[in-house]
């Protein structure tokens, strides 16, 4: 098997070990409640979005995606990056202050949804106890560009580090502002619509990880949405717990969910390919050229590579 392929990140990468973690679906929905606050990102899924009927689905389609991009083939990922944007690029919404139409796939709205996807699972994990350096943490949003080419965003104008990251979000604040489809979307992950027969687990189970998805937020989100915001430690504790007990299912029982990339991922490359926090790497991310990360995990390129 030492000649299969390893995909775009391979098992020596940080996203391929802390992606098996099962607090990254708290961070998902944290970067739900995130997205929402740029008002012509939620404008663009408002508009071209059956989300509200099609909540579990959407959720498990960009489960796929991001298990598809991480676990799966350099040919799987690159054709699921190849239908998102062939998606994107036919779909347009109108801006809910100017009335200007405008495509869901200009950069700069393909650019907030990536970091706030990245930063909500970065934080989650981190604020959970999952054993993560500063230094794997920095490469984790770094080697995450390869993430953002295949949506379409240009790799060298992506953030590479967690202080670039910092700075993104320092000057994309003044856009942010909690409007009524920002409202819309904190309404329906707070009580999203399922049979009769499973509001029970709705009630015990839904709204806790909900609830503690939006307590992770920073502070800024907290404001904008209008609620208090909790206490940090408080949180963190609770992330705490929430990971270990989650961690408590063993890794083959959790990974036998549809549809199973990692498990797929090791009959491809093997057992040692097995994610596990122990397997972080804990070498520093080579650069070839200023901004850009060297593939030195069995990738299948030196070089970043030009969507399409």
């Amino acid at each position: 098997m030492r000649d299969a392929d390893p995909g775009l990140f391979g098992p020596d990468s940080v996203t391929w070990q802390v992606h098996s973690d099962p607090v990254m679906w708290i961070g998902g929905i944290r970067a739900l409640y995130l997205q929402a606050l740029h008002p012509r990102a939620v404008r663009g899924v408002m508009e071209n979005s059956d989300f509200r009927r099609d909540a579990w689905g959407r959720l498990i389609r960009t489960a796929g995606f991001v298990g598809t991009i991480t676990y799966g083939t350099t040919e799987a990922a690159e054709r699921a990056g190849a239908r998102i944007r062939k998606i994107h690029s036919m779909l347009g919404a109108t801006d809910p202050r100017t009335g200007e139409r405008y495509g869901v796939d200009e950069p700069e709205l393909l650019l907030w949804v990536h970091c706030a996807e990245v930063d909500s699972y970065l934080t989650v994990l981190r604020r959970s106890g999952y054993p993560i350096s500063q230094a794997q943490a920095d490469r984790y949003v770094d080697e995450h560009r390869q993430g953002a080419r295949l949506v379409g965003l240009d790799p060298d104008k992506v953030p590479s580090s967690t202080a670039e990251l910092a700075a993104y979000f320092e000057k994309v604040r003044p856009e942010l502002a909690a409007g009524a489809d920002a409202r819309a979307v904190d309404d329906f992950l707070r009580r999203p619509p399922i049979h009769a027969l499973l509001v029970p687990a709705r009630e015990l189970i839904w709204r806790r990880v909900a609830a503690l998805a939006y307590a992770s937020l920073p502070p800024y989100a907290h404001e904008l949405y209008g609620r208090t915001a909790p206490a940090p430690g408080a949180v963190s504790r609770q992330l705490t717990v929430t990971g270990n007990v989650l961690r408590c299912i063993p890794g083959r029982v959790r990974w036998r969910l549809p549809p199973g990339h990692i498990l797929k991922a090791m009959a491809r490359l093997g057992s040692d390919a097995r994610p596990a926090p122990y397997k972080l790497p804990g070498r520093a991310v080579i650069l070839d050229e200023p901004g850009r990360a060297k593939r030195h995990n069995g990738g299948d390129s030196t070089r970043w590579r030009t969507p399409g």
